[in-house]
């Protein structure tokens, strides 16, 4: 064989890598938007390796060459679903809290108020991920296998958002009364309380309850919990 033969042939490897890298992650995220919507309405348990590849047009061996079981899926998912969420909101954040900058003084709730509102229509469908993360806090809670990976993950996020937060405020010099992490799960505990109270109460708008409820209690809070930082 010719050096221009092998020459060609080298050249097609990296492109036949990228085009194959590229089909696998399509294929994962087909399974993941799948399991998504299975696992939302059926429950993990409750949801079959076939029901996935089902809902997602592939066969069984495209689940398991991609995922060793649904456990995995089950992390893959939540790594993907919490990185959307927190990249969404650190694209947006710093501007959302610019106003704050502006006040002579400690913030006014209205303007609290208007940045948790903004947050709120930033986020992809509430209802649906607090139906998932139910079922995913239930699975750790039986399964002391997945519980510390479960909680690990949890932890992260959640430190994540407190930093973005942390940083974002002290920038047009607001500084909170207790420790950003204690206060950003003390705010995620009550969004995720508002949300489950609407889908058990049956309400035909749970989003809109959700605001509501959180629009009358949030603001007041943060801005009790909120002061300037001294010069």
């Amino acid at each position: 064989m010719n050096a221009s033969k092998l020459a060609g042939r080298g050249a097609e490897r990296p492109d036949t890598g990228a085009r194959e890298t590229a089909r696998r992650t399509k294929t994962r995220e087909r399974l993941m938007d799948a399991a998504y919507r299975q696992f939302s309405e059926h429950g993990i348990n409750g949801t079959s390796v076939e029901a996935i590849t089902d809902d997602a047009g592939f066969t069984r061996g495209a689940f398991y060459s991609n995922f060793s079981s649904k456990e995995e899926l089950f992390f893959a998912l939540t790594e993907r679903e919490n990185r959307v969420r927190l990249e969404v909101l650190r694209e947006n954040f710093a501007r959302l809290v610019a106003p704050l900058g502006d006040t002579a003084g400690k913030p006014a709730p209205h303007l609290i108020e208007g940045i948790i509102a903004d947050v709120l229509s930033f986020q992809p469908d509430n209802r649906q991920w607090c139906l998932m993360q139910s079922e995913f806090r239930l699975l750790a809670l039986r399964d002391p296998e997945v519980a510390p990976r479960f909680l690990a993950a949890s932890q992260s996020f959640l430190r994540e958002l407190a930093a973005m937060v942390d940083t974002a405020v002290r920038s047009v010099g607001v500084r909170f009364l207790i420790d950003t992490l204690d206060l950003t799960r003390m705010l995620m505990d009550q969004f995720d309380s508002a949300m489950q109270e609407a889908i058990l109460s049956g309400a035909e708008d749970p989003e809109a309850v959700v605001r509501e409820h959180v629009m009358r209690t949030l603001p007041l809070l943060v801005h009790s919990l909120t002061d300037t930082i001294e010069p």
